[in-house]
């Protein structure tokens, strides 16, 4: 049996299988074992030889993570009281494990762990096991709670610490080393070895594909082809310049409302997460409503557009946009729709319109963004000082660029269990290629970043919270949010780590008009895009803005299923009434998704 075969649903226990191993199975194992050698030793001459896309910036301590280490040490060390607190509380739970480890054993009956991570038999039935994990599960709670009791530590090193805590014991996990993880061991001794074997050969494979760094592929891309398997709403690209095309998707019946929707998604990835299939297509449920939907597609940072700024992004973005749109549908005013970073670009872009007295926005979504930071959670820590000195560092290496790479790397290795050591265990522990998933095929078709934009970014939203206090510039004018007067509505998702909800319910303060907030259920996006059909999840609805997220929460109505519906019912009288229905007009610039969706990293020579 190879590696790449599903371990069956109810194992033998692990000592009855390593106890079956025969000679020639042994034989086998040895010799597999032997090629395995090999392999290792290819992989260890395949990261050398390559250079990686970080060169001196990821030499050292860039993100100064021993200053938040020490800082914590030396508030404990100048604390005795706070010292023999955290002491105590590792040596009670350390009592409480032995206590629940003794009676357990006479009991017989062992306890069974939430944490998927342990969701193998083996860490419930094998005594060995159950004690690894629960001494790990005693550590890594200590460990992660001691920037927490430090007294006296600075919010950006207590934010810093923590963070880096999580990380370093997600990483000491024992489901991340095969002598301590029993499936991996499982699949070992039944495949002789061979999933190892697998394992080193699809980790040579993606540290080839990361030129000498490790870039774990999460999906098996080969299948996909945008236009064709997905992204396939059919639409023109009506309008081009050097930074966006617009596209104008088909409607789908005789009439549609007279005011159309311009989506502006976040330039951190590709648009089509709102097209990924006919099944779950935002888009196409839109044009299904008869709403005449635009979508800006941003093109990927080049020697072109490496030297644009966040006013270039406005006004060759969000003002060519607008009009643009209306050119197109003969509408005298547009919705918009802004998501994540599209949505922060919006907002700033609206507070100049209100400052300038342009009018052509009459309302504005906001999908999981921010505009005001200050609970912006934990990306916070790449925008204090030494974060933005890294990020500094790396823009300056790859010629004023942020390369997309990077930022695949930041967002996986917010959620490592997940997006990091799941992937590192399937693949390369038990030897399993990964399958086609559209999700994960669009999450790893990134796109690079002027590095100004992305300074700006970091510094005056995320550290400064300018935007948010009135003190963001917006192509030479100061403005303010308050001065935005048009219908609002702010969706968060409950779940989401990029865009925390506390965060984003805060976003629905700032503004000066008619203001709603709902939540929905899961994270970044499974939350945002929930086609109805689906019927997964929940919302929550109230029409009454508290001073905080969960005072909000604490008074909303739960409502079974997608957002979506909400939205429309808020949507649908700021559409107009209803006319002719439109169809793009193909002005030889090529049918959706356009020329900037189908452009790849590995299609860009960044300018060094």
């Amino acid at each position: 049996m190879s590696g790449s075969e599903r371990i069956k649903e109810t194992p033998a226990p692990l000592a009855e299988l390593m106890m079956s191993q025969d000679p020639a199975r042994m034989q086998v194992l040895m010799t597999t074992l032997a090629l395995a050698n090999v392999e290792s030793q290819g992989l260890l001459a395949d990261v050398m030889m390559g250079s990686g896309p970080l060169g001196t910036v990821s030499q050292g301590d860039p993100m100064r993570v021993g200053e938040a280490f020490r800082a914590v040490g030396w508030s404990f060390a100048t604390n005795p009281a706070a010292m023999f607190n955290a002491n105590l509380e590792l040596m009670t739970s350390w009592m409480k494990l032995w206590q629940e480890m003794s009676m357990e054993a006479i009991s017989g009956k062992p306890e069974k762990d939430k944490d998927k991570r342990f969701s193998d038999p083996e860490w419930a039935s094998n005594p060995g096991f159950r004690f690894i994990r629960k001494a790990y599960e005693v550590n890594a709670n200590w460990m992660n709670s001691l920037a927490d009791q430090a007294p006296g530590l600075p919010e950006n090193l207590q934010l810093r610490a923590k963070f880096f805590t999580q990380l370093l014991t997600d990483t000491l996990s024992p489901t991340n080393y095969l002598g301590s993880n029993p499936t991996a061991l499982r699949a070992f001794f039944e495949t002789g070895g061979q999933s190892v074997l697998e394992g080193l050969r699809l980790a040579r494979a993606d540290v080839k594909k990361g030129g000498g760094k490790l870039y774990i592929s999460q999906t098996d891309e080969t299948p996909f082809r945008l236009g064709e398997n997905i992204a396939t709403a059919p639409g023109q690209v009506v309008f081009r310049n050097d930074l966006i095309e617009l596209i104008h998707y088909a409607p789908t019946q005789e009439k549609t409302y007279s005011r159309p929707l311009l989506i502006f998604p976040p330039w951190i990835n590709k648009f089509y997460i709102l097209d990924l299939q006919e099944k779950n297509s935002m888009i196409r449920w839109l044009v299904d409503k008869g709403v005449p939907v635009f979508v800006v597609s941003w093109r990927s940072a080049d020697e072109v557009t490496q030297d644009y700024t966040w006013d270039d992004y406005v006004q060759k973005g969000a003002y060519a946009a607008v009009e643009a749109t209306m050119q197109a549908s003969g509408a005298t005013g547009v919705n918009t729709v802004g998501y994540c970073i599209g949505g922060t670009m919006l907002s700033s872009a609206l507070g100049h319109m209100a400052k300038t007295g342009y009018d052509k926005i009459k309302s504005a979504t906001f999908f999981a963004s921010q505009s005001d930071f200050e609970l912006a959670g934990d990306l916070r820590v790449f925008t204090d000082g030494p974060g933005r000195s890294y990020i500094d560092g790396i823009i300056e290496e790859n010629g004023g660029v942020m390369p997309g790479s990077m930022m695949y790397e930041t967002f996986n290795w917010l959620r490592p269990i997940d997006l990091v050591w799941r992937y590192v265990i399937d693949e390369y522990m038990l030897g399993k290629a990964p399958r086609p998933f559209d999700l994960l095929y669009w999450n790893a078709d990134q796109t690079n970043i002027p590095g100004k934009v992305h300074q700006r970014y970091l510094k005056d939203c995320y550290d400064e919270n300018r935007l948010s206090t009135g003190s963001f510039d917006v192509l030479g004018e100061t403005v303010n949010l308050k001065d935005v007067k048009i219908p609002v509505m702010v969706q968060a998702s409950k779940d989401d780590h990029i865009c925390p909800f506390e965060s984003v319910y805060r976003t629905s303060l700032v503004f000066g008009g008619d203001t709603q907030f709902v939540l929905s259920g899961s994270g970044h996006i499974a939350g945002v895009v929930n086609h109805p059909d689906a019927k997964k999840y929940q919302h929550w609805l109230n029409p009454d803005l508290a001073e905080t997220g969960g005072e909000w929460l604490e008074n909303a109505e739960e409502v079974p299923g997608s957002w979506w519906p909400t939205w429309w019912d808020w949507l649908r009288p700021k559409s107009g009434r209803k006319v002719e229905a439109k169809q793009p007009k193909d002005m030889g610039l090529g049918a959706a998704p356009g020329n900037y969706a189908k452009v790849r990293l590995s299609d860009i020579d960044l300018p060094l």
